[in-house]
């Protein structure tokens, strides 16, 4: 599709940073078909777009949600490339004025694809803008203030925005209802991701056990972004210790190398567990263990918390956070009582 700025850029040619970026452009499933896994959500989506190209619509407004790394950016690509649509991306707290989106409104043309990730953090006064474009696809400008201001109303062609979020919960009712498609992504079975792993490895040229893959595979928090980092950093050590071919036991060490456990614990899991016992028994608030770890609160919660609480390793209590039985069999197999780290 054609735009009438020749020197106009998709956002996401802003947004990105190159190195990162193009490695994962190139392990990313190139259509709907080698998608692996959410069969589900992927299912609903084929038949959400040939309905609408049936009727010679854009695709319905999408919002995505679910963990980080499941693929809510890679099926927003192939939403826009599926429908023959020009993808146009951007962060939502990037987006802190009004000016901001409609920067990338007008930039849009019939069928685009407008991806707003992190969309639970969109400016109140951004998100306000954003009613009137989703629905009645315009967009009121409020020019000058006081006595003199007056709205100016822009047309805009009829698009699609996806928006993706790791905190659904976080979402105002009206701009969550103003999505016609809501799409949950789950954890990948480790069977998908060594799948995945597998594909990947012959995408960066590098040798694979089924040993290997499915040890990577277990590790990997049921997270296909994860498992395609361990891949990366792994293939560095095959590439100089073990002929570029990467068995149990390269993947083993390789793993170990960056600090993930035989339990497929990373250090900050470890060290949240051991803040955590620390208080002997006692619960804890997110506010003290991101002091005490370093890291972010919204961090600890979107990344590393989901996946302490499926492995049965955390509980959360009104009160705080506690470490379960089989956690203190990891941390101290005494169990609360005495100090775990005077040693």
């Amino acid at each position: 599709m054609s735009h009438g700025d020749p020197n106009a850029q998709p956002v996401s040619a802003i947004v990105q940073a190159p190195d990162e970026r193009a490695v994962e452009r190139r392990l990313r499933p190139a259509s709907l078909d080698e998608f692996a896994g959410q069969q589900a959500v992927v299912r609903n989506l084929e038949l959400a777009i040939r309905a609408a190209r049936e009727r010679g619509e854009p695709v319905d407004h999408l919002l995505l949600s679910g963990l980080p790394g499941l693929g809510k950016t890679t099926l927003a690509h192939l939403v826009a490339s599926t429908s023959d649509a020009e993808l146009f991306e951007a962060s939502a707290p990037t987006l802190q004025r009004a000016a901001d989106l409609a920067g990338l409104l007008t930039r849009l043309e019939a069928g685009d694809v407008l991806f707003i990730d992190e969309i639970h953090r969109l400016a109140p006064a951004v998100e306000e803008y954003l009613y009137s474009a989703m629905e009645d696809f315009v967009l009121d400008i409020l020019i000058d203030q006081g006595p003199s201001a007056r709205s100016v109303r822009i047309d805009l062609p009829r698009f699609t925005l996806v928006g993706a979020t790791t905190r659904e919960g976080l979402l105002s009712a009206p701009l969550r209802s103003r999505f016609g498609i809501h799409e949950r992504l789950e954890p990948y079975p480790a069977d998908v991701l060594a799948t995945i792993l597998h594909r990947s490895a012959g995408i960066l040229g590098v040798g694979l056990d089924a040993d290997a893959a499915d040890y990577l595979a277990a590790r990997s928090r049921g997270t296909p972004r994860v498992a395609n980092r361990f891949l990366r950093r792994v293939r560095d050590l095959a590439q100089l210790e073990a002929d570029n071919h990467i068995t149990c036991e390269v993947a083993e060490e390789g793993l170990t190398r960056i600090g993930v456990d035989r339990h497929g614990l990373t250090r900050v899991d470890r060290l949240i567990l051991r803040t955590i016992g620390r208080a002997d028994g006692h619960p804890l608030g997110i506010k003290t263990i991101a002091a005490a770890v370093g890291e972010d609160e919204r961090t600890l919660e979107d990344v590393y918390e989901p996946h302490l609480l499926r492995q049965g390793l955390l509980l959360k209590t009104p009160q705080g956070r506690r470490l379960t039985q089989q956690a203190w069999a990891l941390v101290d197999p005494e169990g609360p009582g005495r100090d775990l780290f005077s040693a």
